[in-house]
């Protein structure tokens, strides 16, 4: 609807797409890691160029934004967007070095249960994110922001649970500090999913 007014050079969904599409790799590449006994060298350089990707189109849709006049909404959710979108991928990048700097092995059920929650979430940002090209889209762009907060109420109580299982369990207390920092920093990609999902909902709501 919108997309008909901008320069072709300044289609801000393809450039939104594409950022989401790198999140979308990173959570499943996030996943593919965790399924092994250690994070390697191949697995870490793999996550740190998607990372990289991802913060090169956050920073051409931030350029763009300050080169055109039209956009096809409100210019501060441009930018929040594109800053939470690539908040998503710095999360999963955060956790996928920790598990390689603090020297995590074996494989953890835990983290393989968040990471198919992770994956679940930024797969439904993905389609929302996708689904503004379209206003009469709202109602399943709406459905997937409900689904998205409620992947994150699941990362709270997996958290909660995981928490203190470690807690009764774990008498290492070097072990519990760092995987109590790992779950939190899972838990927090499902937050900021949650955070992406309330923008799209606030550009919904300002298009309806």
């Amino acid at each position: 609807m919108f997309s008909k007014f901008l320069p072709k050079d300044f289609n801000f969904f393809d450039l939104f797409d594409k950022q989401v599409s790198y999140a979308v790799a990173a959570a499943v590449l996030f996943k593919e890691i965790v399924q092994k006994d250690a994070v390697g060298e191949d697995s870490l350089n793999k996550m740190q160029e998607i990372e990289h990707q991802a913060d090169e189109v956050a920073h051409d849709i931030i350029a763009r934004l300050n080169k055109t006049f039209i956009t096809p909404f409100d210019r501060e959710d441009i930018h929040l967007l594109a800053s939470q979108l690539d908040d998503v991928v710095d999360m999963i990048n955060t956790i996928t070095s920790r598990l390689k700097v603090y020297n995590v092995t074996g494989v953890d059920k835990n983290m393989i249960e968040f990471a198919d929650v992770i994956e679940k979430s930024v797969k439904a940002v993905a389609c929302a994110v996708n689904g503004l090209r379209n206003i009469k889209n709202i109602k399943v762009v709406s459905e997937l922001c409900v689904e998205i907060n409620r992947l994150e109420n699941v990362g709270d109580t997996m958290r909660d649970n995981v928490l203190a299982q470690l807690f009764k369990t774990e008498k290492d207390p070097i072990v519990v500090i760092k995987m109590k920092e790992i779950y939190q920093d899972a838990e927090t990609v499902l937050d900021v999913c949650e955070d992406v999902a309330h923008v799209v909902e606030t550009i919904l709501l300002k298009q309806a």
